[in-house]
C-alpha cells in the first residue's frame, strides 16, 4: 500500500492512504488542489496541487476529478436568474439552458 505524507495545518504531518486523497484538476493544465481529512484532528484540509504534486499523487493512484471553472457571474446573470425565480416556470426554463 502506498503511503502519502503531507501536512496539517493543525497536526503537522500526517500520513495518508491513497483512499484518503482526493484531487481536483483544472481544465487548464495548470495543476489544481488536493483535499483529505486529517486522520488525527479530522478537518478538511485543502492544499494547492502543482504539476509536480499532481504527477506524484496521479502515480501513485489516487483518483481525480476534472473540474472546469468558468468566467464569473456578472450582476445581469443575477439579476436575471432572480426575476427568473418569480415566474411560474422557472424550473423548466432554468433546466433547459445548457
Amino acid at each position: 500500500m502506498t503511503t502519502i505524507r503531507t501536512t496539517c495545518e493543525r497536526c503537522g504531518d500526517v500520513e495518508l492512504s491513497t483512499a484518503d486523497v482526493a484531487l481536483e484538476l483544472t481544465g487548464a493544465g495548470e495543476g489544481g488542489s488536493y483535499r483529505f481529512v486529517c486522520p488525527m484532528c479530522s478537518s478538511l484540509q485543502v492544499r494547492p496541487a502543482t504539476r509536480r504534486v499532481v504527477g506524484i499523487l496521479l502515480a501513485t493512484g489516487v483518483s481525480y476529478e476534472i473540474t472546469l471553472r468558468s468566467a464569473t457571474i456578472t450582476e445581469t446573470e443575477i439579476e436575471s436568474f432572480v426575476k427568473m425565480l418569480h415566474e411560474d416556470d422557472w424550473f423548466t426554463r432554468l433546466t433547459a439552458i445548457t
